[in-house]
């Protein structure tokens, strides 16, 4: 690999990290964005993995989850990240590569909900910060269910948002990332 591209390479995924460790900051400062910006944040890896490849990215997003769980002030924020949206992005591409039709969607759903349950278990029991009004609610018992189901949801535009996304990407805004990287 020559001078030229290595310095893209710490340039462009630089950039993204820098960018990504901004906007997990911002979840301390506003608080109803504390999964948005983590979906955020996984969406700029994905161009990272069409400019650069999957390995690169997934370093990008070791030292991002690192730093954010270290510095970041909004910890489920963080291991949200950590758990799910900062190495999803990433390896989406690859199980739609691998896997068909439904099979995908089932292993894309195991994954996800093994994630927001480790990331439920780590935020509770690591960093203590309770669930305010998961069991509180209407629903009693059937609000962690309740629960369960509405995120499966949300993850499923999610996973068809990231599709656009990569899609729009490629098709239209490369063009203006290789035109400031050159």
């Amino acid at each position: 690999m020559n001078n030229k591209a290595r310095s893209f390479k710490a340039a462009f995924g630089g950039i993204a990290a820098a960018l990504s460790v901004l906007f997990m900051f911002m979840t301390g400062i506003i608080p109803t964005l504390t999964y948005a910006l983590p979906a955020l944040c996984g969406a700029l890896l994905m161009a990272v993995t069409v400019e650069i490849n999957a390995r690169f990215s997934l370093v990008v997003y070791a030292a991002v989850s690192i730093l954010s769980l270290l510095v970041v002030a909004d910890k489920e924020a963080a291991v949200m990240y950590a758990a799910f949206f900062g190495y999803y992005p990433v390896i989406k591409g690859f199980l739609e590569r691998k896997l068909k039709g439904a099979f995908c969607w089932v292993v894309k759903y195991i994954i996800f909900n093994c994630a927001v349950i480790c990331a439920y278990f780590i935020v509770s029991k690591v960093f203590m910060i309770p669930f305010e009004g998961i069991g509180e609610s209407f629903l009693g018992k059937y609000a962690i269910l309740f629960f369960l189901v509405a995120v499966n949801a949300v993850f499923a535009v999610y996973d068809i948002a990231l599709t656009r996304l990569v899609t729009a990407y490629v098709g239209s805004w490369r063009k203006y990332v290789k035109k400031i990287f050159k």
